[in-house]
């Protein structure tokens, strides 16, 4: 039941707040390990979820090395694919469908604090990636995370982020921190756009 009302109940990033308005936080994340898969989007409605949950052993036995299992935590994170390389954040984001690839991430449990501390993946399309210390504008939100919705926030953020002096350093990600069962109004969504 806790599942379905939005209860969260996994291990998730830490960070700082390092400020607070009415309209978004800006938020310091502390160094973490991150298991990702890029995958075409125009066809892969599951966004590469399952590859990411067979790695860690949601789904059955873990696909890695090991074979151990790997706490899932929260959020999910997805990005859209951009001409630059952009670093990987978390929570899991999913590109817009007019993008052809975007990348997914699984953040690894805190026990994992180098890349090579994390169980090595059987799929050599899951890659495990140290993100350093990195710093968001972020805002939250219920409901689905429809596009239309999410890049309405974007623009939204990135307006305020700029208005007040952040310089936007990068790409938006999306993080999901809720199953796909979990009614709309109690799922916990996130906009993040990486600044200075």
């Amino acid at each position: 039941m806790g599942l379905v009302m939005g209860k969260i109940d996994v291990e998730t990033p830490k960070y700082d707040i390092v400020k607070s308005t009415d309209e978004y936080e800006i938020r310091k994340y502390a160094p973490s390990v991150i298991a990702e898969v890029t995958y075409d989007s125009t066809g892969d409605k599951d966004g590469g979820f399952t590859i990411l949950a067979n790695y860690i052993g949601v789904l059955g036995n873990p696909q890695n090395t090991k074979p151990e299992k790997i706490a899932m935590t929260a959020p999910v994170i997805t990005q859209s694919a951009v001409p630059e390389t952009i670093a990987m954040t978390a929570p899991v984001i999913t590109q817009s469908e007019e993008e052809k690839k975007s990348t997914m991430g699984f953040i690894l449990p805190a026990k994992y604090e180098r890349a090579e501390d994390a169980p090595r993946p059987v799929d050599e399309r899951v890659v495990i990636k140290e993100l350093g210390e990195r710093k968001y504008g972020v805002v939250k939100f219920s409901g689905v995370a429809r596009d239309g919705i999410v890049k309405e926030k974007v623009e939204k953020l990135k307006k305020g982020l700029e208005r007040d002096g952040f310089k936007v350093i990068g790409e938006f990600l999306l993080a999901r921190y809720n199953p796909p069962w979990t009614l709309p109004i109690f799922r916990t969504n996130e906009v993040m756009i990486p600044v200075e």
